[in-house]
């Protein structure tokens, strides 16, 4: 894992929270293919609702006391990182999403299994 965490902190935060964008998003899907039948349409429309930056900001809030500090700081360096905010998103909830897809890109390219299953698990719970 030494060897992935120094290539993961060579990364910019934006490309921890490129990878992490896609891997937070392949869980959603996959929680919400096992968890009901509907058309493929419906499911993009709900995973949406899930992986739009205002979700993905309260979703950071369920987890943010159960992060350890490393993962804060993981989480900080996305969050803090100089990007342009998309005009249909709140500039503070883009930017906590975006230390949010930061940390999952870093926990899953330092191949935390575990650890990601566990954060998703607290996201995607109720």
């Amino acid at each position: 894992m030494d060897e992935n965490k120094n290539q993961a902190n060579e990364y910019s935060p934006l490309v921890l929270a490129y990878i992490g964008d896609a891997v937070f998003e392949l869980y959603v899907r996959k929680m919400l293919v096992k968890s009901s039948s509907m058309p493929v349409d419906k499911l993009h429309k709900t995973a949406t609702s899930y992986v739009k930056a205002s979700a993905q900001s309260s979703s950071f809030k369920k987890i943010e006391d159960k992060l350890t500090e490393q993962e804060i700081l993981i989480y900080k360096r996305g969050r803090n990182a100089k990007s342009t905010v998309p005009k249909n998103a709140d500039m503070t909830d883009y930017r906590i999403a975006t230390g949010l897809e930061a940390l999952i890109g870093y926990i899953y390219l330092t191949n935390q299994k575990q650890r990601l299953d566990e954060i998703m698990s607290m996201i995607l719970s109720g």
